[in-house]
């Protein structure tokens, strides 16, 4: 079964949750997803995974979230997400897919209910 990191490299719980797969003998897939964002259809297949709505998934201090009013409750899911994938940087990090789980390192150790 295939296991995928959205890494930033720049995130200190980002790097903490790929050493603590490869120390347990998972070698993920890493994607750099602010160099290769995933799109619209992978990120609502995460957010089910994870059973999150687009917002709880969405870093709310990053200026995009600001400057794109994506506090507005009337944007749609699809809209959300479209905002994410345009604008990578609001996809919290790290995420972890394994089969037809995820989970979000924050902590690290949560990922490994799902391996």
């Amino acid at each position: 079964m295939s296991t995928t990191i959205y890494h930033n490299p720049r995130c200190s719980k980002s790097r903490q949750t790929l050493q603590l797969l490869i120390d347990n003998d998972v070698e993920p897939v890493v994607i750099e997803y602010l160099k290769l964002p995933p799109s619209a259809q992978t990120l609502d297949k995460i957010l089910t995974q994870l059973n999150l709505e687009p917002r709880e998934l969405m870093r709310k201090k990053e200026a995009p979230y600001r400057e794109n009013s994506l506090d507005d409750p009337a944007l749609t899911r699809a809209e959300l997400i479209a905002a994410m994938v345009q604008n990578p940087i609001l996809i919290e990090r790290p995420i972890v897919t394994h089969g037809n789980r995820a989970a979000i390192g924050r902590p690290p150790e949560s990922v490994l209910e799902i391996i």
